[in-house]
């Protein structure tokens, strides 16, 4: 059974090419044509025998995809708005199915539309999907000099977008509504963020949103190294259960998180590294672990504050008790064990794949010398590439007036990528960020 995926384009009745439109003349009485109400209503005036029936659930779709085909169906159409392949059902289409099954006829897509109608390039602007997922998610994006074409739903409409502006600092952003595009009604208007929360205006629920946010200081960071201050924690002032900031930046260097890395961050805290990591690496998936209530309470909210509600899961337990079940990662950040390293260490090392990195943060002795012990047993066994490095940091203050550099404990870390066979040599490093000095000792 073939699945053909007609783009509808953007207009009141659909403007098909000749292939679309010889493929409906051509459907049966027991072919299927899927889509919502308004899709439907806009191919009224091309004729088909083929029935006409409301889009379900994806879940439920592959099954009845087998139901048609027993029933004797030899085509389904799926209708799409605009491209299907931009944001639309093809990619769900594609992951599912064969794609020998699959046909597609695209059209011109909602935010080609909303551009030329602005005079936008399509290269120059950021299109963000709201479309089904939560608008704490626009978070990330908004930054200085940036225009956004939103694909919007019901709950990211034009009064919420503002208020997002306004919580990120930036209320003097250009917000345009791209109403009804291709219909009767079509409007576009445009205020200023700070401004849309002060009227009653009513926009069509079926809208394109464009945001262009200009020279303003966003809270958001647009460089990896939050500030600790930024984050929730269970102290206050960013003194809490957080990797502090330029310990933070060593290890986000040291993972090395890639597209569509699965990475874990056991005893994740108040979610330093973990939100870090999920905030720049938005096609990864991240699972923190971490069982301390408060720290708990800090982590979900500064998920929520970064808006890494997609790629960020939360494990409330205790490792390594609350790593069964969980997918399996290429990349582990330990952060804090709770007395339970060398277990961890081990349990880890074991489900690694070939390639895989394991990192672990180290403050005490006994934490160090657990470590050491780890790295001993990797060069029996040469199956590791490891790295070390030792950060001390010292801050500058203010005592009596005068400046003085106060420092912290230092952090020691460590850094295994899993290998078959011998293993290069493996240096550790000594980094007085204080100084700027840097020694390398084979």
């Amino acid at each position: 059974m073939k699945i053909r995926v007609v783009g509808l384009g953007v207009a009141e009745q659909a403007i098909l090419s000749e292939e679309a439109q010889l493929l409906l003349a051509n459907l049966s009485a027991k072919d299927i044509v899927l889509g919502a109400s308004r899709q439907h209503d806009t191919i009224a005036h091309y004729s088909h025998q083929a029935q006409r029936q409301a889009l379900p659930k994806l879940t439920q779709l592959a099954e009845l995809f087998g139901q048609w085909q027993t029933q004797g169906a030899e085509q389904v159409v799926v209708l799409a708005s605009g491209d299907p392949l931009y944001y639309g059902i093809g990619a769900w289409l594609v992951r599912t199915f064969p794609f020998e099954s699959l046909c597609f006829y695209p059209s011109v897509s909602s935010v080609q539309v909303a551009c030329h109608r602005l005079g936008l390039s399509l290269q120059n602007v950021q299109v963000v999907s709201l479309h089904g997922r939560p608008l704490a998610s626009l978070r990330r994006h908004l930054q200085s000099n940036k225009t956004l074409v939103l694909l919007t739903d019901q709950y990211s409409q034009p009064k919420q977008i503002a208020q997002e502006c306004i919580m990120a600092g930036m209320d003097h952003s250009e917000i345009t509504v791209c109403e009804a595009l291709g219909y009767a009604h079509e409007k576009v208007r445009t205020f200023v963020a700070k401004e849309g929360l002060e009227n009653d205006a009513v926009f069509d629920p079926l809208n394109v949103i464009v945001v262009k946010t200009s020279q303003q200081t966003s809270i958001y960071p647009s460089a990896p190294g939050i500030p600790d201050v930024s984050f929730i924690t269970d102290k206050g002032e960013g003194k809490g259960m957080i990797t502090k900031r330029e310990v933070r930046l060593a290890v986000l260097s040291y993972m090395n998180i890639n597209q569509d890395d699965t990475v874990w961050d056991i005893g994740a805290g108040c979610g330093g590294v973990s939100v870090e990591l999920a905030y720049w690496h938005p096609h990864s998936r991240i699972i923190a672990i971490e069982h301390h209530a408060e720290r708990l309470a800090c982590l979900r909210a500064n998920q929520e504050r970064f808006g890494v509600v997609q790629n960020l899961s939360i494990v409330a337990g205790r490792a390594p008790d609350a790593l069964v079940d969980l997918p399996l990662p290429n990349k582990v950040f330990i952060g804090g064990s709770d007395g339970e390293l060398c277990v961890l260490l081990e349990s880890v090392w074991s489900i690694l794949p070939l390639g895989g990195t394991l990192t672990v943060s180290a403050v005490t002795e006994e934490t160090k010398y657990q470590v050491m012990q780890f790295v001993q047993q990797r060069d029996l066994k040469q199956d590791a590439n490891e790295q070390s490095v030792q950060l001390s940091i010292s801050k500058g203050e203010r005592l009596a007036g005068q400046r003085v550099f106060r420092p912290n404990l230092p952090v020691s870390l460590f850094h295994f990528s899993k290998l078959s066979g011998k293993v290069a040599p493996h240096y550790h490093y000594v980094l007085k960020e204080s100084t700027n000095a840097f020694k390398e000792n084979a």
